[in-house]
Parts: C-alpha cells; sequence; structure tokens
C-alpha cells in the first residue's frame, strides 16, 4: 500500500499516467458518478506495465555506472527522491536518518535474490506492490 501510495504521489509530475494507473487501494468504493460529470479514465488491468514504463525511463538516470542494475547507493537515491516527493506531496516530515533507515529496509526488501544489486525487474516488482 506505502509503495502504491508513494507512487502516485511522488511519480504523479513526472508521469502522470501513473497517477491514474495506480488506485489507492484503500479508499471505500465509490458510486456510480452523475450523468453530468465526465467519467473519469479507467485504471490498466496490470499496474505493473505502468511501474514497467516508468522505471524504463527513469532508470537510467539513477544507474550511475551504467552496468544495469542498482547498487544499494543508486537505489537510495532514487527512493530517498520518491520519499521526498511523497513527504512534501502529504505535507508530512520524517528525520532524515529515519529515510536513510527507511532505504536501507526498501533496499533490502527489493533486493529479492540478495544479490546485493537491485534489477528493473526486482525494482518494478517492488514499486507495484508484488505485481511485476
Amino acid at each position: 500500500m506505502f509503495r502504491m501510495i508513494l507512487l502516485t504521489t511522488a511519480l504523479a509530475t513526472s508521469a502522470p499516467v501513473l497517477a491514474q494507473a495506480v488506485p489507492d487501494q484503500g479508499a471505500a468504493p465509490q458510486s456510480a458518478a452523475p450523468a453530468a460529470t465526465p467519467a473519469t479514465p479507467a485504471a490498466p488491468a496490470n499496474p505493473a506495465s505502468s511501474v514497467a514504463s516508468i522505471v524504463d525511463s527513469e532508470f537510467p538516470a539513477y544507474d550511475a555506472n551504467k552496468d544495469g542494475q542498482l547498487d544499494q547507493s543508486e537505489f537510495s537515491r532514487w527512493m530517498v527522491a520518491l520519499k521526498t516527493q511523497e513527504m512534501k506531496a502529504t505535507g508530512s516530515q520524517l528525520p532524515a536518518e529515519q529515510v536513510t533507515t527507511w532505504a536501507s529496509g526498501a533496499f533490502t526488501s527489493a533486493d529479492k535474490d540478495k544479490s546485493s544489486m537491485v534489477s528493473k525487474p526486482e525494482l518494478i516488482t517492488y514499486l507495484s506492490g508484488g505485481a511485476g
């Protein structure tokens, strides 16, 4: 859930499609809209494909050594940037040391094969909440 919120708030400016593609799963079901209200676009059947598109476009900016994977430093830089955007969007604050601890835990969670590197598929799976 947190990753979904993080994506919808943090990447909305660089990837508006993601804000539409990843609904807040904690929201209550909406009733039918009145006929005068324009219909909102339907979310894609697979939100992971939208995440994959964003990862594909943003990955090179964070893969500093251009090896096709993110080491902990590269991954953390990206996740801290996302977390910072999410905190700005929600008006919340988190001390810098807690952000660093959070990013370290996120790396451990994302590195499913325990290679000390996060591949694009691992990142997509992590950011899409396991729907990769």
